[in-house]
């Protein structure tokens, strides 16, 4: 055991020459703000070399070392080989592009490490402003409550949670799904996306217990069919609890009726649950907002900051219209969290109350620089506007004979291919060539059994030039290839 002496006391992890500290940091500060500034200037992505990942590699340091240098690691071995979602060209999956003033927030909330499970403290009280401002943004009433989480996945969890416990009573989190003697099915669409399914395995209700429904031609949510699956299974002595409707797919970016789906889950008493990973956020923007019309009857709306909110990784949300429900379903009466009406132990419901973590960072603050900054109204046409690239995409596909469009443009995702033959393998090559050549970063999807090249334009840095590209590339390297080239599209 070390001894306690006057010089250990001293001995903090603080620096010894805060100067040099504060140099150090507006050097790392300047790299950061010099590469988002000039970030067009460097490829989407790249594959990182093998000495790269060796540098990764090594045992644990022992001995202190130098910050400059582990900073140097880092622009050298990590920066550039990133996944690129704060490039314009990256059109590959739905990632926020992040923001500068994002990330200065961000360091702001590292610098004052608040633990934000609870407690008496105005961090706290930002993160409920974030709600009440949600509230007023999907127009929920004033009693619902709202969580940060790390993203959709972890909301749509909480979601099946809170709903379990409506249908259920209190005594599932004690006795657990054999406290109520019935067996739930939930509802989704073929379209929603797979943390639905991992939900319900997490909750122990099941992935067999999900019914994967029918989407119809514009990929909504067959209304129809689910009607048919929920009348199937009460007939068989089910027992249906939740519909997971969804705002923006993964694959296609479609929107469900919404309304319908209230409707229905109003006649049969069902839990009504949005996945709105990204497509909620469009009730920012006044041209989109009626897409959405019924969101607002939803009883629990998932959805990320970090993706159309362009706030840095990472800041998911959940907010549920019954806060007292959301509250009964992850409450704990442990000694250590007990609240008293003044003090630091004051100022409960604490948001550890509304889900499973205790420990949680101040994901608050850098959504609240955000929204604060830019403004909704800002925010809202960055969205617009990648939806109007969307459909110059779409535009740019259909007027170009090589090129098939596979699925219609609700929102910002635009999938399509090359026409040749053997056009799966060929699309496929043509997706990792424009990846590795480093102009844009699309992916891929299936869309009726065809291999699509996916664009989702999310990134507010994205414009026209950077849909050109994509385009350019994608006529080049699908000549090259489909010409019995081999799959990178080179001689």
């Amino acid at each position: 055991m070390t001894k306690i002496t006057r010089e250990t006391v001293q001995d903090s992890l603080d620096p010894t020459d805060w100067q040099d500290l504060r140099e150090q940091g507006h050097r790392m500060l300047d790299d950061m703000l010099d590469y988002l500034k000039q970030i067009r200037q460097r490829p989407v992505w790249q594959p990182a070399p093998q000495a790269v990942r060796e540098v990764f590699r090594q045992p644990l340091p022992q001995a202190s070392g130098d910050l400059a240098a582990a900073h140097a690691t880092f622009m050298h071995d990590i920066l550039p080989y990133a996944v690129g979602n704060a490039h314009p060209g990256f059109m590959g999956w739905v990632h926020g592009g992040g923001t500068p003033v994002g990330m200065l927030a961000e360091m702001l909330a590292a610098g004052l490490n608040a633990n934000l499970g609870g407690r008496d403290q105005i961090p706290v009280e930002v993160e409920w402003q974030i709600v009440r401002w949600m509230r007023e943004l999907f127009g929920f009433p004033d009693t619902a409550s709202g969580l940060f989480v790390t993203g959709t996945s972890m909301a749509n969890l909480i979601a099946v949670l809170v709903a379990r416990t409506a249908v259920l009573g209190g005594a599932v989190r004690y006795q657990g799904m054999a406290s109520g003697g019935k067996r739930l099915t939930a509802y989704t669409s073929a379209g929603a996306h797979g943390c639905i399914a991992q939900a319900m395995d997490l909750t122990g209700l099941g992935m067999d217990a999900l019914r994967v429904i029918p989407v119809d031609e514009r990929f909504q949510m067959d209304i129809a069919a689910l009607t048919a699956a929920i009348a199937q299974d009460r007939e068989q002595g089910y027992t249906p609890f939740f519909i997971a409707g969804t705002a923006g797919s993964v694959d296609v970016g479609a929107i469900d009726d919404l309304t319908a789906l209230a409707d229905l889950a109003q006649k049969e008493a069902l839990w009504f649950h949005i996945d709105g990973a990204y497509g909620a956020l469009a009730m920012l923007s006044p041209e989109l907002a009626p897409r959405l019309a019924g969101l607002e009857r939803a009883d629990s709306v998932a959805f990320d900051f970090h993706k159309w909110g362009q706030v840095p990784y990472d800041a998911g949300f959940i907010l549920v219209r019954d806060g007292t429900l959301h509250y009964d379903a992850f409450a704990s009466p442990a000694a250590y969290l007990r609240r008293e009406t003044c003090g630091m132990a004051a100022g409960s419901p604490w948001p550890c109350d509304f889900g499973p973590d205790l420990s949680r960072g101040f994901r608050a603050l850098k959504t609240w620089f955000t929204l604060q900054v830019y403004g909704a109204e800002r925010l809202g046409m960055s969205i617009a506007k990648t939806c109007a690239l969307g459909q110059y995409l779409k535009q740019r596909i259909e007027a170009t004979p090589a090129l098939e469009l596979l699925a219609p443009v609700a929102l910002n995702i635009v999938c399509f291919r090359y026409r040749c033959d053997d056009a799966d393998r060929v699309n496929a090559a043509i997706v990792i060539a424009i990846q590795e050549s480093g102009i844009a970063a699309p992916s891929t999807t299936t869309i009726n059994g065809k291999l699509a090249i996916r664009a989702a334009i999310v990134n507010h840095r994205t414009d026209t030039v950077d849909i050109d590209a994509l385009i350019d590339a994608a006529l080049k390297f699908g000549e090259s290839i489909a010409h019995n080239r081999n799959d990178h599209g080179t001689e």
